[in-house]
């Protein structure tokens, strides 16, 4: 996995985007679909955004996108539908009288996280976290039973800490 950096933080944010046409007309044609795609990138660097993957159906768009943590994601949803629904219907007019009172986009949206460890592994970590485990130690032949707070290796370690 290739991870984006910028001055203080390294990440790797990825979303799946699904936009839907208001009451699910049925306008989402290959030259919609790719100018949609065409606002999409244009709009997307003002927001440290990258498009990864565009896909349509004639009702609704799939979107893989990339982003920055200060990435305001939501704005940027917003102003695309915005910008978008105004450049589309001005470009493509015949869309107007298939549209539900001129409004292309639904008002909702469904965006979902992606990459990563799998859900299950990240709960069972946080889970875990500040578990006592009862550990077995050899002194001079007795063994003595001796606490330690379980510790966890590779991406999703904790820094070592001591608490009181």
């Amino acid at each position: 996995m290739i991870l984006d950096n910028n001055a203080h933080s390294v990440f790797h944010l990825h979303y799946h985007l699904v936009l839907v046409v208001k009451y699910r007309r049925k306008v989402l044609d290959e030259p919609v679909s790719a100018r949609a795609r065409e606002i999409f990138e244009y709009i997307a660097p003002n927001y440290n955004i990258t498009l990864e993957e565009w896909n349509h159906d004639q009702d609704h768009v799939h979107i893989l996108f990339k982003a920055h943590p200060k990435s305001g994601i939501s704005r940027f949803i917003n102003a695309y539908k915005s910008a978008g629904s105004r450049l589309i219907k001005k470009e493509h007019p015949e869309i107007k009288s298939r549209l539900w009172k001129e409004a292309f986009w639904s008002q909702s949206f469904c965006l979902l996280t992606t990459g990563g460890a799998p859900l299950e592994v990240i709960r069972t970590y946080i889970e875990s976290q500040g578990e006592k485990r009862c550990t077995r130690h050899l002194n001079s032949g007795s063994t003595q039973d001796q606490s330690r707070l379980s510790r966890s290796t590779g991406p999703l370690a904790a820094p070592e800490r001591s608490i009181t």
